[in-house]
């Protein structure tokens, strides 16, 4: 679900809590290590996000944060703050060639650069956070 979070919105709000869960609380945040990522540089992505970053000249960079059910990346265009929200039932991740991860939804994508060990680092957060929490599937019982 790609939205427009410039602005607070309590239905947008409501939406996206309801698909990726509410905030962490500072305590959790605190003994995750953070939650947020670094700056993420956007190599490649899907037309729809494509034609939000070619409405300004700017560098075309994102961030990831992660929530209990799912994560949100956003990013910046022409003053706006659009938000690509994942749950992650629905998030699927690929290492591809020289450092590039690809941050998959449904039909929308990101491919990001990742090429500081913050970076490496933190997807690893974010996939072990992903298998930790994730239900019970039939293969474990």
């Amino acid at each position: 679900m790609l939205l427009n979070v410039s602005y607070n919105n309590k239905e947008i709000t409501r939406k996206v809590d309801a698909a990726v869960g509410k905030p962490f609380t500072l305590k959790e945040r605190w003994n995750m290590g953070g939650i947020g990522s670094p700056k993420l540089f956007i190599t490649g992505c899907s037309l729809e996000i494509r034609n939000l970053l070619l409405l300004d000249n700017n560098l075309n960079s994102c961030n990831v944060e992660m929530r209990p059910n799912g994560i949100i990346v956003r990013f910046r265009s022409l003053l706006e703050t659009f938000a690509l929200v994942i749950p992650y039932y629905k998030l699927s991740i690929y290492k591809g060639d020289l450092g590039i991860y690809a941050i998959y939804r449904d039909h929308h994508f990101i491919k990001v650069r990742s090429d500081t060990k913050a970076i490496q680092r933190f997807f690893k957060k974010m996939l072990n956070y992903k298998a930790d929490n994730a239900p019970t599937s039939i293969e474990d019982l």
